[in-house]
Order: structure tokens, then C-alpha cells, then sequence
């Protein structure tokens, strides 16, 4: 379990983790080696850099919802879920894509991280969804199959598992998500 107050949770993305994003996100692409001129609009102008990232969007040609897993002022990931697959999606990238960034891996977040994006998932509808991960990201596998992932192959690297969404695990007392924050009310 996590040992942070308050506990973790999925929100719509939000200027209060404006230091713990910045630092993560750059810490984890300077660890890859990743290129990190998509953090230059975040460091010009944070606010809008977040505004741009709330509510539905459209990216991959289909409705997206951007979460963001916090603790207080503390930003761990990032998780986003696909309302829809295009053919390309349902061959590499599925219905969900999430990531921690470095200092808080290795402690459960991202188990717990998919697990609150299915509820998400459920609550659009969905009756199972895709995740792709690369063929060698033991991780992420642990992470999706912990989270009841079912795997159906490889392609083009990547392996496929898939996740059964039982509405009956949807949350009974108020379903509606709080879409100003991005979880329960």
C-alpha cells in the first residue's frame, strides 16, 4: 500500500502538481533519453499547458479522457483512456496507456493507477478494453495482468492482453464521475 497522505487518486489534470510534474516528467526523459520539447509549452505557461489536457479531447482520431495520478501536490503518472479504437489503436495502443514516472516506481501506483482507469473505462461503457505493452516490459505486464489482463497475442511488438469490465463493479453510490476533478464525488 501506499504510504502517502492523502492516498493516491486519478483527477483531471490540475496546476497544483505543477513542480512534482515538471520534475518528474523531465527526470524520466532524461533517464530514456527521450526528447523533451513537448515540456517546453509546460515550463512557458503551466496553466494553460493543463488546460489543454482536461475534459475530452481528441487524439489517435477518437474521444480521449487525460487523468492524472496525484497525492496532494505530488504528481506519480499519467493515464489516459481512449473512448474508442481506430484499426491502428486495436493493433498497438489499446484503449488505455498510463505511466509513472521514475521517483514513484516500483511501489504499486501503477497497479492502482489501471485499476481507478477501469472504473473510468466502465463508467463510459465500455464491456472490455485492449492494452498493448512492448514485448519486453515485464512491468507493465505484471501491471496489466494483476489487473485481470488476459493476454491474445503479439503484434508488431507489442503484446496484447484484455480486460473484462463487469458493470457490476462499478461504483453503486453516486456513479456519475466528478468531471471537475476527474474522479468520485
Amino acid at each position: 500500500m501506499s504510504d502517502l497522505l492523502p492516498a493516491p487518486r486519478l483527477t483531471a489534470p490540475t496546476t497544483a502538481v505543477r513542480a512534482s510534474f515538471l520534475a518528474g516528467e523531465r527526470a524520466d526523459h532524461l533517464a530514456t533519453g527521450d526528447p523533451m520539447d513537448w515540456l517546453d509549452q509546460a515550463y512557458r505557461d503551466f496553466d494553460a499547458f493543463v488546460a489543454g489536457r482536461r475534459g475530452v479531447r481528441r487524439r489517435w482520431g477518437v474521444p480521449c479522457t487525460t487523468f492524472w495520478y496525484v497525492s496532494g501536490e505530488d504528481y506519480l503518472g499519467t493515464l489516459i483512456v481512449r473512448h474508442r479504437l481506430t484499426p491502428e489503436l486495436a493493433e498497438v495502443g489499446g484503449h488505455v496507456g498510463y505511466h509513472v514516472v521514475m521517483p514513484w516506481r516500483r511501489r504499486g501506483h501503477a497497479t492502482r493507477m489501471l485499476a481507478a482507469g477501469l472504473v473510468e473505462c466502465r463508467l463510459l461503457g465500455l464491456e472490455r478494453v485492449l492494452l498493448t505493452c512492448a514485448a519486453d516490459n515485464d512491468p507493465s505486464r505484471r501491471v496489466i495482468m494483476a489487473n485481470g489482463g488476459v493476454p491474445d497475442g503479439r503484434i508488431r511488438g507489442e503484446d496484447r492482453y484484455w480486460i473484462a469490465l463487469d458493470p457490476a463493479l462499478a461504483p453503486a453510490a453516486d456513479p456519475k464521475p466528478d468531471r471537475t476533478t476527474g474522479g468520485h464525488r
